[in-house]
């Protein structure tokens, strides 16, 4: 088994011999029932929905668990089965393939609680929470630390995994330890230097282990208002430079320091630039927008094009920071 990447004793699961439930090499095979949990696995599902970019092909087999022993059952079911398993979030920074994902796609976004420490001012958050849910409910507690990820539509799993920031702040500088799920089944906790973070990335990267929830160090003791004000400043600001009007992954590309890859892909006069109904961002150089229709191969070029045209001019090879999932090869 392959996994991409997005406390207590280990549940005992039960062997899957329901009835109900088909091979998953099983062509007439449409839906998979794990038994001893209200799992359901399903095949043939779009993704589409899935991402914030709103594109992308269908999973060969897709479940969204909401608990911890769900997670277990889905993650024992595809060792059982020798699938390759693919973790989403929010599936904000992500590109999915037209063609889709072979495999096992578990979507963690119905995981979620969250638990306020006011003794050691630590929040403790399920990872398919989403990030700026998290925000707000600890700006209307008064815990600052967290303000400047307002703007940030992931979830606290990818947000931990991929290191995110804005404001020159980021997830590293408050993570206090994450726990997350390994292939057998059983859970570890890591600290934060554990997980080797720098720009944009941690060791959770390309691991096989699949975070379940993470704990943050706030600053309790805030004025409620004064913390939601200074919430509300840094979600303007996102609104009036960013183009959240249409369906993005965010940023497309990490910064090349001490450029910002949105200055050298504009003063390359790449705004606007467009390939079928995917479209360099005219508010902000460094969003790909779909603008209506566009398919992940329209989005896909456009990174490419940007990518040859800035080094061409600059000398410089811009990274994506989105993660792009399946076959790009060629058209699906």
């Amino acid at each position: 088994m392959t996994i991409s990447q997005a406390v207590a004793n280990v549940c005992k699961l039960p062997n899957i011999n329901d009835n109900r439930q088909q091979t998953a090499n099983s062509a007439e095979s449409q839906e998979i029932y794990l038994p001893g949990t209200d799992c359901v696995i399903k095949s043939q599902v779009s993704l589409a929905g899935y991402t914030s970019y709103r594109v992308g092909g269908p999973a060969q087999w897709c479940v969204a668990p909401r608990n911890l022993e769900a997670l277990q059952a889905s993650i024992q079911y595809a060792q059982t089965q020798e699938l390759p398993v693919t973790v989403l979030g929010a599936g904000s920074n992500l590109l999915i393939s037209d063609c889709g994902i072979p495999g096992l796609v578990i979507v963690t976004r119905h995981l979620r609680h969250n638990n306020f420490d006011i003794e050691t001012g630590q929040v403790t958050v399920a990872a398919g929470e989403p990030l700026p849910s998290l925000v707000w409910a600890a700006a209307a507690h008064g815990w600052q630390g967290l303000e400047w990820a307002v703007g940030i539509p992931g979830t606290v799993g990818g947000a931990v995994v991929m290191n995110a920031g804005a404001h020159s702040s980021c997830i590293a500088d408050i993570l206090s330890s994450v726990e997350v799920l390994l292939p057998d089944g059983t859970l570890e906790t890591l600290t934060r230097e554990q997980l080797n973070y720098s720009y944009r990335t941690s060791v959770l990267q390309g691991n096989k282990k699949i975070v379940t929830q993470a704990t943050f160090q706030l600053q309790p003791g805030a004025a409620p208002e004064h913390v939601l004000a200074v919430t509300k400043q840094h979600k303007q600001h996102r609104l009036n430079t960013q183009p959240y009007h249409l369906p993005s992954c965010g940023s497309v590309f990490r910064n090349p320091k001490p450029h910002a890859a949105g200055w050298l892909i504009e003063q390359s006069g790449l705004k606007g630039y467009q390939i079928g109904k995917a479209q360099v961002a005219q508010r902000h150089a460094n969003f790909i927008v779909n603008c209506g229709g566009a398919s992940a191969w329209d989005i896909f070029n456009v990174i490419r094009h940007v990518q040859q045209e800035v080094q061409d001019r600059w000398a410089i090879v811009l990274e994506p920071e989105v993660k792009m999932i399946g076959e790009f090869q060629v058209a699906c």
